[in-house]
């Protein structure tokens, strides 16, 4: 197969799936590893996609976002790992504040007979803390459709009334420098106060957000500890010289 043909099956299988891994194109495309290898190089080099660890994503916009369905169904494996880590964190009595979105959403199950409260913004988070007899409570506000959240100067009321112990946030970008961030300024803000009211904050995320940048920033990476399924040694070197990076061991 030709080179331009390559990097043209490369990009269409990245359009169709989002992530792929390098295997995958070997086996699509018939090529050496190292071939794959050096193909992902270049068309990196070319904006046309982004690196991950064992393969490559697809490049988004800035403002760009997933609906919540879609994201429900990718690296789940991986979020029910993190869910766990996560979890395990939370004690008897505490209060939590969860943040919409589908790795916190894996964490519930996980909470049944922790005797907490949970306070959530999360639109898909309520039947199922009521399924497992989860006290909580959930703020007011506007409801976006894509990621079933609650926003809005009425959520950051709501918000403003409780004091919790842990908060555990989603994030759709983590980078080094430029912190955590997502593509919408109403989740952004939502996201920020619930990390103001918690004497111990958590960002949460897999391996697929790493050295990604979105249009809002709602935390510097030293503002919150992250949790995380997977980091390359010298990634985790220089963000943990920055805050605590805790890690799900396989």
């Amino acid at each position: 197969m030709l080179t331009p043909e390559r990097h043209r099956m490369i990009l269409d299988m990245l359009q169709e799936k989002g992530i792929v891994k390098i295997q995958e194109l070997v086996q699509a495309t018939a090529s050496s590893e190292a071939t794959i290898r050096r193909d992902l190089s270049h068309l990196e080099s070319e904006n046309l996609l982004k690196r991950v660890h064992g393969g490559a994503a697809l490049l988004q916009g800035k403002g760009m976002e997933a609906s919540l369905s879609e994201k429900s169904t990718k690296q789940l494996s991986e979020k029910k790992r993190i869910a766990r880590l996560a979890a395990s964190l939370i004690q008897e009595g505490d209060c939590i504040y969860l943040d919409a979105g589908s790795t916190t959403y894996e964490m519930i199950p996980l909470l049944v007979d922790k005797k907490i409260t949970v306070v959530t913004n999360g639109l898909m988070h309520l039947e199922s803390l009521y399924e497992y007899d989860i006290q909580a409570y959930v703020v007011g506000g506007k409801i976006k459709g894509l990621t079933k959240a609650l926003v809005g100067s009425q959520a950051i009321r709501g918000l403003q009334d409780y004091r919790f112990d842990k908060c555990f946030i989603g994030t759709n970008g983590i980078h080094e420098e430029l912190g955590y961030t997502t593509p919408d300024p109403e989740e952004a803000s939502i996201k920020k106060m619930a990390l103001q009211l918690s004497e111990q904050r958590y960002v949460i995320a897999d391996r697929s957000k790493w050295n990604k940048v979105c249009f809002v920033q709602f935390a510097a990476i030293q503002e919150a500890a992250l949790i995380i399924d997977q980091l390359e040694q010298d990634e985790e070197s220089a963000i943990s010289n920055k805050t605590t990076v805790i890690k799900v061991v396989e």
